[in-house]
């Protein structure tokens, strides 16, 4: 008979205890502690296990959990009488910022006190006795939701010292999702505040720590050590191309198979292949995403279910606001091709607004590109990082971009399909009245927020409009953006995958100096459209001259004036 599906719970114990279905990870704990590294960052996608891995971790190694052996029992790890001995003998220091997702520096700082402070609570007969001085008793009680900055950064650091003298072993400190509040930062505009926080409590608890036996963080990415890890040398990091722990989180496709054969449904392995497989760790290939393995399994239904269970608004944010250059990009992976770029495995969040580098990078480490090859430079060539070739993950990725990209026309949705239908009955005025509603409430969203909009790039705009019909148009049409054709590179070209007329657009932004009216500006467009022989593609690949639509593009502000050129 099958396991129960506990979905949502990522308490060790209670998975052993209840039955749960569970896939055997505890190898991990045998290759951490004989890996040696002082302070381990392992970082995977959401959702990939990582709490699970560290609830794990704690309940083998705590004092606070010595006679719980039995929850180990039949697993990897209790197959070797060194670590039977070893379980249960060490004081741990456990916190997650899962949750630490607010709006403002001082709020993310007193929520983090507030973690701390509960820390302190779980641990207050350390006040009993003479093992503290009457000193340290009263740093004790000062940590508290409200303390300063200065006593929260250095609590951890405290904290492994009282720990250490009671127990008379050093401690371990498991610190789950470090880089919540570092993402919640950088969306919401506190960056450089939280910072010189987090870097100061990060150096207290795990460098200048004589107290300290060894550590674990995890989260999505790698902050880079400039900005939170400066201090941090005897700092191992693990990421998603590195070989350490590759099979330790997420399910590979033995481990789901032999799940399928468990639920009676064998059958249904190319389904699951097709939605979730293609996450790549280190040299392995082929891992799927626990989460949404899990709830496949309990309601035999291939839909999304991992891509939308948290927020992608970070994701957003950057594909959105991103410049013509990265948008285009974007358009490549949802058309189901792949890009070639450098990236860097230490994300600067800083730096992230219209650093492509940085935003593929960010997506790669997020789960939501695979790396399918990379290329190291040779020794001849300037040192630097290699090119990966990239492509959107699996079925369940894709799907939720498309769903992303929908959402940025939320505010005019019916203007939008208004616009669509339009143009697809090529009705001119309608699609005028369209795009300017479209344009007029959508604008915004583009922008990078640092100028008014009516001044931003309409290159934002429309390149997302681009976007925007690539997944509106995706059945019937192939749309691509600035391809060689004829005499230069087109803006946008729609050519029907069935029967149904072939169509040219091209955006041109109003030069004032000399084209005094938008029906100026839209001549231009459609001059150039003629003057580049941007038809000759679409009439390569059979479609008549007669049946090709050119369509120009006039923007000034938030105001758009179609045009369209003699078809022929």
């Amino acid at each position: 008979m099958a396991r129960t599906i506990g979905i949502g719970c990522q308490d060790f114990e209670t998975i052993r205890k209840e039955g749960y279905f569970y896939v055997d990870k505890t190898e991990f704990i045998r290759e951490w502690w004989e890996g040696g590294d002082s302070v381990t960052l392992i970082t995977r996608p959401r959702r990939f296990g990582k709490t699970l891995t560290m609830s794990m971790t704690e309940k083998f190694f705590s004092v606070n959990d010595a006679k719980k052996g039995g929850l180990f029992e039949g697993l990897a790890i209790w197959e070797h009488e060194k670590y039977r001995k070893l379980q249960g003998t060490y004081p741990v220091i456990s916190l997650s910022f899962a949750a630490v997702k607010e709006r403002d520096y001082q709020t993310t700082v007193r929520r983090i006190c507030q973690i701390v402070s509960d820390l302190y609570s779980k641990n207050i007969f350390l006040l009993e006795g003479n093992l503290l001085t009457e000193e340290e008793k009263r740093y004790f009680r000062s940590v508290n939701n409200e303390m300063e900055e200065v006593v929260a950064t250095w609590a951890l650091h405290k904290m492994s010292d009282f720990l250490s003298r009671y127990y008379g072993k050093k401690v371990i400190i498991l610190l789950d999702e470090y880089d919540t509040p570092m993402q919640e930062a950088y969306v919401d505009g506190y960056w450089y505040e939280l910072v010189a926080f987090t870097r100061s409590m990060f150096n207290a608890a795990f460098k200048t720590n004589p107290y300290l036996e060894r550590a674990i963080m995890t989260g999505i990415t790698r902050v880079s050590r400039e900005s939170i890890f400066s201090d941090l040398n005897n700092l191992e990091v693990v990421t998603t191309t590195s070989e350490k722990y590759a099979d330790i989180f997420g399910f590979t496709e033995q481990e789901v198979f032999a799940a399928l054969d468990e639920f009676g449904i064998s059958d249904r392995r190319q389904e699951v292949k097709c939605w979730y497989d293609g996450f790549t760790f280190g040299s392995y290939t082929d891992i799927y995403n626990p989460w949404s393995i899990l709830n496949y399994l309990d309601k035999k239904k291939p839909i999304s279910y991992w891509a939308n269970s948290s927020s992608n608004s970070l994701v957003g944010k950057l594909i959105r606001e991103g410049n013509a250059d990265i948008k285009q990009e974007f358009e490549k992976l949802l058309a189901g091709q792949s890009i070639v770029t450098p990236i860097d495995e230490q994300i600067v969040y800083g730096e992230l607004d219209g650093n492509e580098e940085g935003i593929w990078s960010l997506l790669v480490a997020s789960g939501y590109l695979k790396v399918l090859r990379y290329e190291e430079y040779s020794e001849d060539e300037d040192a630097g990082e290699p090119n990966y070739e990239l492509c959107l993950t699996n079925r369940e990725v894709r799907q939720m971009f498309r769903t992303m990209v929908k959402g940025w026309f939320r505010k005019s949705t019916s203007e939008y399909n208004g616009f669509i239908k339009a143009l697809l009955a090529d009705d001119l005025k309608v699609m005028n009245y369209y795009m300017n509603k479209v344009a007029l409430a959508t604008f915004s969203t583009f922008d990078t927020g640092n100028k008014p909009s009516e001044f931003a790039e309409p290159e934002r705009f429309y390149h997302g409009f681009v976007l925007g019909l690539l997944v509106e148009l995706s059945d019937r049409y192939t749309v691509t953006s600035n391809q060689e054709s004829g005499f230069g590179r087109y803006d946008v070209m729609l050519e029907p995958k069935r029967e149904g007329d072939g169509m040219i657009l091209e955006f041109k932004v109003q030069d004032a100096e000399e084209e005094k009216e938008l029906t100026d500006t839209v001549k231009a467009a459609l001059r150039q459209i003629e003057e580049k022989e941007y038809e000759t593609m679409l009439v390569s690949k059979g479609i008549p001259k007669e049946r090709i639509r050119k369509y120009g593009f006039a923007f000034c502000g938030k105001k758009v004036l179609i045009g369209k050129g003699e078809c022929g």
